[in-house]
C-alpha cells in the first residue's frame, strides 16, 4: 500500500493539485419575475434594463448577486427595490438555474423568485444599474439577457400549474367583483378559454366565494351581480386538508 508522505512545512504536490481541484469559486445571486395582471393590458412581467456590460441595453428579470450578510430573500428584496424601486410582500421561490456559462463574468447559481401583483399598485422607476424598467405582456417579451428567457418561461409554467389546484389571484382583483372578471383574470393567467359554466359551478361548489347582494353594470346590458372572495372559508377548508382541483 502506497503512503503520502508529509513533511514539516511543506505541501505534498499531490495533496496540493487536489485541493487546487476541489476549490469552488461559484457566486450566488437572485432574480426575480413578477407578474402583474391587469383587466385590460393582461398578464405582463416586469423587466429591467441592463445599464452596464455583459448585456448592455438589453431587458432582464430584476435581480444580482446576494451579500454574505443577508439572505436569498433578503437579496431579491432588496434587488427589486434597487433597480425596480418597489417592494413585494411576497415572493415565492421557484427554481435554481446553474448552467455552466449562463453568466460570461462568472460561475454562477442563480435562485429564482416568483410573484404576482397588481401593476396599478407600484410606482417603478429605473434605479442604480438598471437604465429602464417596464412591464411587458407575456406574449410580447422582448430579447433577454443571460438565461432570462428559459426562468420566465418555467415561471410561466409554474404559475398556471399552481392555479389548476390553488385559488390565486383574487387579490388581483377588486374586493367585489363581477364573476366574468375572475374568468378573465383566469383565461389569461392559463392562455386559453374556460369552459365558463362548468368553471363557474366548480367555483362556487367549493364555498369560498361569496355571492352579493350588489350589482354593478358596465355598459350596455344586465348589471352583473357581484362576489368577493372569503378568505377564513378557504383557509380553513385547506387546514381540513380540502383538496382544490378547479380544472378536473
Amino acid at each position: 500500500m502506497a503512503y503520502l508522505r508529509f513533511t514539516s512545512n511543506k505541501i505534498c504536490p499531490i495533496f496540493a493539485y487536489s485541493l487546487r481541484k476541489m476549490i469552488q469559486s461559484i457566486k450566488v445571486s437572485v432574480d426575480a419575475v413578477v407578474f402583474g395582471y391587469d383587466s385590460e393590458e393582461g398578464v405582463s412581467v416586469l423587466l429591467i434594463k441592463r445599464r452596464f456590460e455583459p448585456f448592455q441595453k438589453f431587458w432582464a428579470l430584476p435581480g444580482g448577486l446576494v451579500k454574505d450578510e443577508e439572505s436569498l430573500e433578503q437579496a431579491v428584496s432588496r434587488k427589486l427595490k434597487e433597480e425596480a424601486g418597489i417592494d413585494v410582500n411576497y415572493l415565492e421561490q421557484l427554481y435554481s438555474f446553474g448552467k455552466p456559462g449562463r453568466d460570461p463574468r462568472n460561475r454562477v447559481l442563480s435562485v429564482a423568485y416568483y410573484g404576482l401583483v397588481r401593476p396599478k399598485d407600484f410606482q417603478i422607476s429605473a434605479q442604480m444599474d438598471a437604465e429602464d424598467v417596464a412591464w411587458f405582456n407575456i406574449k410580447k417579451i422582448p430579447k433577454l439577457a443571460f438565461d432570462h428567457k428559459q426562468i420566465v418561461e418555467l415561471a410561466v409554467k409554474r404559475l398556471q400549474g399552481k392555479i389548476a389546484y390553488e385559488p390565486i389571484g383574487f387579490e388581483l382583483l377588486d374586493k367585489r367583483f363581477p364573476f366574468s372578471d375572475l374568468e378573465k383574470l383566469y383565461q389569461a393567467l392559463l392562455g386559453r378559454d374556460l369552459d365558463r359554466r362548468n368553471f363557474k359551478k366548480k367555483i362556487m361548489g367549493y364555498g369560498f366565494l361569496e355571492e352579493l347582494n350588489e350589482s354593478t353594470h358596465r355598459g350596455v346590458g344586465r348589471p352583473a351581480v357581484l362576489y368577493q372572495f372569503n378568505k377564513k372559508t378557504y383557509f380553513d377548508l385547506k387546514e381540513n386538508g380540502y383538496n382544490f382541483d378547479l380544472f378536473l
